[in-house]
């Protein structure tokens, strides 16, 4: 089981996406967008900037935690989560990563520990931060864009673009989700979750 009921250990869960306002309904900005919703659900407020983040502190489902969004920009989103880890002394256990994944539907949601970035560069930039990739992370499907002649720039419009309705309305179903599978990583640990949430 990777999370104990230890009211003294801290967990550091870290939603990814772009700063600035014009970025905030972007399909990069899931993570933000969970972090976001589990703070107000659990009257959390993000309002402190430190070590390039910006972060609050309370509890979810009793336990202690840091709530977490990468100022940096995406791709650079180890800089900040490396010195978050450090300054709260938050072993690899205890470090919940949440960020959008093209590979799944939209609103389909992963939970897995270590392996792969599957080529999301956040998840790349942590892990080459903290030297491995031994963290937990609940990756929110977005989908893929038709390509049709550009691939790679494609991409890059698609996930910097901005929520459909349609989307909209699957997120909205979505994200309180992911909230649920937060608390269930804390409470019941990642296999329970797994089996649950994927």
């Amino acid at each position: 089981m990777f999370f104990w009921k230890k009211k003294r250990d801290v967990t550091l869960i870290v939603g990814l996406g772009n700063p600035r306002d014009k970025h905030a309904r972007n399909r990069h900005n899931i993570g933000f967008m969970c972090v976001e919703h589990l703070a107000r659900s659990n009257d959390i407020r993000l309002n402190k900037s430190q070590g390039q983040a910006l972060i609050g502190s309370g509890e979810v489902a009793g336990l202690q935690v840091i709530l977490a969004q990468p100022q940096t920009f995406v791709n650079r989103s180890g800089l900040a989560v490396s010195w978050l880890v450090r300054k709260y002394q938050v072993t690899r256990d205890r470090l919940i990563v949440i960020h959008d994944d093209l590979d799944l539907p939209s609103g389909r949601i992963r939970v897995r520990h270590a392996g792969s970035s599957a080529g999301h560069r956040g998840v790349m930039s942590i892990a080459d931060s903290l030297g491995g990739s031994n963290f937990t992370r609940i990756r929110v499907g977005i989908g893929r864009p038709a390509v049709t002649v550009d691939k790679d720039a494609e991409v890059v419009d698609y996930v910097l673009g901005d929520l459909t309705p349609e989307e909209e309305k699957i997120f909205e179903e979505v994200i309180p989700r992911v909230s649920d599978a937060v608390q269930s990583l804390l409470t019941e640990g990642l296999d329970t979750t797994m089996k649950r949430f994927n």
